[in-house]
């Protein structure tokens, strides 16, 4: 099995393409998801988030929900909105927001080459979660929700692109938000081969988003193996890859609910120990790795780190040095997945939001993060270690219904 195989995509015609296309299933809440697909029946929420079409309040998990998006796919594909291409393709994808772009390429990533650590990962998943994937992707018999993934430099890759970029795209989409997502098909049987080639070359691929959707078709591709071709369609996951040069990570903010029973001027002296404390006027954005802006309500300060970090991959990072210098030791918030008392702000909402968190009396204390490099995340990934959660905020987001991956090829 190729690290990465061209598939058949399933995707909507183009002109449906810009009323199918939906932000990821997991950055919208259901009730979010339900006031944008008002009036929008063709949108992938209706797939991805399918809870939308039953009673409000319906529990997201129950077998209804998944039978509902198996049949909004099901009905979209009998309209002739969503088309299977004929052959095995690979895609080209282009995210631009703003001033940045990123050009990669979406294919079937080896669930072998994942379960063997070639297609590496930085983060722990949890079983519910994974649960949730595993009946979403068997009820629908697709892959409709891509993991991001991250590739060192290829001239062969790079020359393909290029090339394809050169030509009609299949479609344009704006999304809502103002990004900007392009779909190319790339169905030339020799650049095609060129590509597998030039991926199989690599050593490893690295996860940047999707680690539930990655764990969940290797658990499906384990379910369906036996009897199987070792080169079913589910030996393989729906992935888009974009050159490590090209990503970008914004940063991943944490706001905290109390002081941990410390009025402000007693929290503002147990932190004194690892930190120097600076007000300042205006927004704290720390410039630097090792540095943190923190807001207490009226006020900004410069945390700067007054010891080393330490060399460990993981330990060095910026997430880690808060939590155990300061979110563990003062504010006793030591399981960011399990405290209900820490909350996490993604960096396209930026620092008013933190200020608004605070101010607002819901959080007591918000900490500016410098978010961490791709550098980062190979090391940590490479020395098979993971990041705390909540480390990484990759920015532009992939959209849903661009194309997925069924099931049922070959």
């Amino acid at each position: 099995m190729p690290l990465l195989r061209p598939f058949p995509g399933l995707r909507p015609t183009p002109d449906h393409a810009a009323e199918v296309a939906a932000p990821p299933y997991d950055v919208l809440s259901s009730d979010e998801a339900r006031a944008m697909a008002a009036n929008k029946p063709l949108s992938f929420l209706h797939i991805s988030k399918p809870e939308i079409d039953l009673p409000e309040g319906t529990d997201v998990h129950v077998p209804e929900v998944y039978a509902k998006g198996a049949e909004n796919l099901k009905a979209l594909i009998d309209g002739g909105i969503l088309v299977r291409d004929a052959k095995p393709c690979f895609y080209v994808y282009r995210l631009s927001m703003g001033k940045h772009a990123q050009t990669g390429i979406v294919g079937g990533g080896s669930v072998a080459a994942y379960d063997a650590n070639r297609i590496r990962k930085h983060e722990f998943t949890r079983p519910d979660k994974e649960d949730d994937r595993v009946r979403q992707i068997d009820a629908c018999n697709a892959q409709t929700g891509p993991v991001l993934l991250a590739h060192q430099d290829h001239p062969d890759v790079a020359a393909a692109i290029a090339t394809v970029i050169r030509g009609r795209p299949a479609y344009t989409v704006i999304a809502p938000d103002g990004v900007i997502h392009t779909l190319w098909v790339m169905d030339d049987d020799a650049m095609i081969a060129s590509v597998v080639a030039a991926f199989d070359a690599m050593p490893a691929l690295y996860i940047a988003d999707g680690h539930h959707r990655s764990a969940a078709a290797s658990r499906v591709a384990a379910g369906r193996r036996a009897g199987a071709s070792p080169d079913a369609p589910h030996e393989s996951f729906l992935v888009v890859t974009f050159p490590i040069k090209e990503m970008m990570i914004l940063d991943y903010n944490r706001v905290v609910s109390d002081l941990n029973g410390l009025d402000r001027e007693r929290f503002l002296r147990a932190i004194e120990a690892e930190f120097e404390v600076e007000a300042i006027d205006g927004l704290a954005r720390p410039a630097t790795p090792r540095s943190f802006g923190m807001y207490l309500k009226g006020q900004w300060y410069r945390l700067t780190l007054r010891n080393p970090p330490p060399a460990d991959p993981v330990e060095q990072l910026d997430v880690s040095l808060l939590s155990d210098r300061l979110l563990g030791p003062v504010l006793g918030v030591f399981d960011l997945r399990k405290d209900k008392r820490i909350d996490f702000v993604g960096g396209r909402r930026g620092l008013g939001e933190l200020e608004k968190r605070v101010d607002s009396d819901e959080m007591a204390v918000a900490f500016a993060m410098f978010p961490p490099s791709m550098r980062d995340l190979v090391l940590v990934a490479e020395a098979g270690k993971v990041m705390p959660p909540k480390s990484t905020w990759f920015e532009p987001k992939l959209a849903d219904g661009m194309v997925s991956y069924p099931l049922d090829w070959g």
